[in-house]
């Protein structure tokens, strides 16, 4: 988990800067922060931590059904979407499984701890800014069943070994985005093929209009899992959720611990589904400094990806160097380096307020012009 961003608390004791004065483009979290709605109910809830909470989430489950018209046995609620990421393999057993590359790292691991014996990487290619092509990642989801031993027809999903895809969408580290309408030709082919097509939608609250969730009722192998974390800024409670057809949330909920989801992420995650108000707020502000963001990086001349989530993969000379000094000032960024299909010379950088932003980018623009 090193490898991740947001660890404020390690770059506190290596610096000795205190944690509350850091800034952390490190993780691509909304910078307006916890919902007002939402901070005075845990609050009001305080007094209620000494009860355990719902064991399965129930009433979250409940809530999101009827938000997404969806039943409440195809909802699955998890301790941040990490834990579905690691819970769908460990239940569903793929023999195979088909990763783009680069993308989020927990992908590969969940599957190999849960024993998944072979996996196929898809490239993504720079030269055309780490676009998915749909057509040829069907292809390598037809591959990925041939090589799992087991093509499966689509009637019913399958009760052993078989494949099983990722697909983050957008992406993380690129923030690109595959259209609604390719996502859901992918998820045909996938369903056709007997693979589960796992659609990792944590950053999709910033691209409205585009989630397929509510396609999870006529595909079986469809499965989407979201995150309450990064458009509401409650990565510190933990909490997500996975949407499925609900003869697939049959099979993984036996694999399901209880409790994992705390009462406060609970009551937390079904206030905040339904402020309307923060949702539309909180893009607006987006939309404003990703503008200013985008138009600062040209004046610097950094070479970034175009991106439709809240951050930006950008392309650096001696990007180690850059993000070292950068800490020294209290600013964390994301080393790329170690995201397979990178390397040396990627950083990602969040989005977050206009003078934080202001701050990033004066002294990007103070470390970098002696680098050039």
């Amino acid at each position: 988990m090193s490898d991740h961003g947001g660890n404020i608390y390690a770059a506190s004791r290596a610096t000795g800067i205190p944690e509350e004065e850091i800034l952390d483009f490190s993780a691509s979290i909304n910078p307006m922060g916890v919902p007002r709605k939402a901070a005075k109910a845990l609050k009001a809830a305080i007094d209620r931590l000494c009860h355990y909470p719902e064991p399965y989430s129930e009433s979250l489950s409940e809530h999101l059904g009827r938000l997404f018209g969806l039943s409440t046995e195809s909802i699955i609620c998890g301790n941040g979407s990490a834990e579905l990421i690691y819970l769908l393999p460990r239940a569903l057993k793929p023999a195979c499984v088909l990763i783009p590359e680069p993308t989020f790292s927990e992908y590969e691991r969940a599957c190999r701890i849960a024993g998944t014996s072979k996996k196929l990487g898809y490239r993504l290619r720079q030269e055309n800014n780490f676009d998915v092509s749909p057509e040829a990642f069907a292809e390598k989801i037809i591959e990925a069943c041939a090589s799992g031993g087991k093509t499966h027809g689509s009637a019913a999903p399958p009760a052993g070994p078989g494949a099983m895809a990722f697909l983050c969408n957008p992406n993380n580290p690129t923030g690109r985005l595959v259209a609604r309408n390719d996502v859901l030709a992918i998820a045909e082919t996938a369903r056709q093929q007997g693979c589960y097509l796992v659609v990792d939608e944590a950053f999709l609250d910033f691209c409205p209009g585009e989630s397929v969730l509510a396609e999870v009722k006529g595909n079986p192998y469809l499965i989407v899992v979201r995150s309450v974390t990064k458009f509401y800024a409650l990565s510190g409670l933990r909490i997500g959720y996975a949407l499925m057809h609900p003869s697939v949330a049959h099979q993984v909920r036996p694999y399901k611990e209880p409790w994992t989801v705390n009462a406060l992420a609970q009551k937390a995650a079904i206030i905040v589904t339904k402020d309307v108000s923060f949702q539309k707020a909180s893009l607006a502000a987006m939309a404003e400094e990703k503008s200013f963001m985008e138009g600062e990086l040209h004046k610097l001349r950094i070479e970034f990806v175009p991106s439709r989530a809240n951050y930006y993969l950008l392309r650096l000379d001696r990007a180690l160097e850059v993000k070292a000094a950068l800490q020294e000032r209290g600013i964390l960024v994301r080393d790329c380096s170690n995201f397979v299909g990178l390397g040396p010379g990627f950083l990602r950088i969040a989005v977050r307020s206009r003078r934080e932003n202001e701050i990033l980018i004066a002294e990007m623009g103070r470390i970098c012009a002696p680098l050039s």
